[in-house]
């Protein structure tokens, strides 16, 4: 079927708004990089256990379960340009008081500026995520989304690699190190906020988010895709942030390289570097290959690497941990785009579903962090493995629906 190629008028603002997005992605990666190298700085220097130093994840990806309705009313009300800008917005704020609560060293404090600064990142997670599907030509959309992940990915190598000898220093200026990498992602983020602000209106010949009555948003929420889709998402975004914000630690064990804390931090780039790499491959790979099929081969990728990192040890387990970031790569904009209703109306719906599932993110650093506490680190490596094993078997089952896409 001859399918005629989009207007010029729609090809730039496309364009602009993909221009505009690599902005909030890149920070994004940024932002959540330094998030993930506290839990390092709470256990290898200020000495807290895995567990305590796990309710930092949990802070940060609790609020996507808490708030991703209230932004998706907001959303809908608002459009899509609008509320990436209320996002940008709250996230400056947020990096503010992070800045100041790192600085005076407060840990409640901190804990609530990690749910704010989240609370904003929920915005970008609902509005960026669904309106580069929707844009997209038809097919499109998971390579699209797959390419703005590989700028997210860039930020989240960069945050380890700039932020590592600031996050986890203990010399003798205390702890104003600390709080500088979140000032200096404040001054971005407003930044952005003011350009998204400025293109408010960018996308106002298409189609906005529609309110859905009740019934009929029940069965768009009960669609079988999105249902195992959001299970795979929960368990995706729980491996992965579990061994983002544990590697640092396991690179230090004695039994792996007995690395000091500020160089087992700028080790994790290697892992995000992988995911960076793996996505802009994955965007070239997606055109050419059916979406559920490379995810399950990544996901049982990771499934090996992980299995490997349980038993290896020295520069084996270090290699098999840092590999997985290598088949995370194009697992969340694939996940994503495949569990998507086909009723795109619904989208920015489905969207609030499979962001609440981000929460995965909080559960399974907090569950793995008890588990390290109780069996050692290397065994509680095991609850991510499962992870990905959940993953592998939502993409075997779309790879072999007649409907796949």
């Amino acid at each position: 079927m001859h399918v005629s190629s989009p207007s010029p008028a729609r090809a730039a603002m496309v364009a602009r708004l993909f221009r505009r997005s690599i902005g909030i992605f890149f920070m994004g990666g940024f932002v959540t990089a330094l998030v993930g190298l506290l839990v390092p700085r709470l256990t290898l220097i200020d000495r807290l256990d895995y567990t305590r130093a796990a309710f930092v994840q949990f802070a940060f990806h609790s609020s996507y379960l808490l708030f991703a309705l209230p932004i998706t009313m907001l959303l809908v009300r608002t459009g899509y340009m609008r509320a990436i800008a209320a996002g940008l917005a709250v996230m400056t704020l947020a990096c503010i008081a992070l800045g100041g609560a790192a600085w005076i060293g407060s840990y409640p404090l901190l804990l609530a500026a990690l749910l704010a600064l989240s609370t904003g990142i929920t915005f970008l997670q609902i509005a960026a995520n669904v309106v580069q599907p929707l844009v997209a030509t038809e097919g499109g959309g998971a390579a699209r989304l797959t390419l703005l992940q590989g700028f997210n990915s860039i930020g989240t190598v960069l945050g380890p690699l700039l932020g590592a000898g600031l996050l986890l220093y203990a010399g003798a200026l205390g702890r104003l190190p600390l709080a500088l990498p979140f000032f200096g992602c404040a001054c971005v983020l407003a930044g952005l906020c003011l350009v998204f602000w400025r293109a408010r209106d960018l996308l106002a010949d298409h189609p906005a988010p529609r309110r859905l009555p009740l019934a009929q948003l029940g069965r768009v929420l009960a669609e079988p895709r999105l249902a195992w889709g959001s299970v795979a998402m929960f368990g995706y975004v729980g491996a992965e942030v579990t061994i983002g914000s544990l590697l640092a630690n396991y690179l230090a064990l004695p039994a792996i390289l007995a690395a000091d804390p500020a160089s087992a931090g700028r080790l994790v780039s290697l892992y995000w570097g992988g995911a960076m790499l793996g996505r802009f491959a994955g965007a070239f790979g997606l055109a050419r290959i059916a979406p559920a099929r490379l995810l399950a081969g990544v996901a049982l990728g990771a499934v090996l690497l992980v299995a490997v990192a349980t038993q290896a040890h020295g520069p084996v387990g270090a290699a098999a941990l840092i590999a997985v970031g290598l088949c995370n790569a194009i697992m969340y904009p694939t996940i994503f785009a495949l569990a998507l209703p086909e009723d795109r109306g619904a989208a920015a719906y489905a969207s609030m579903i499979l962001c609440m599932t981000v929460v995965g993110g909080a559960v399974v650093p907090l569950a793995t962090g008890a588990l390290a506490d109780r069996f050692g680190l290397a065994a509680a490596l095991g609850l991510p493995l499962l992870c990905y094993l959940g993953i592998a078997a939502f993409a075997g089952v779309i790879a072999l629906s007649p409907a796949r896409r």
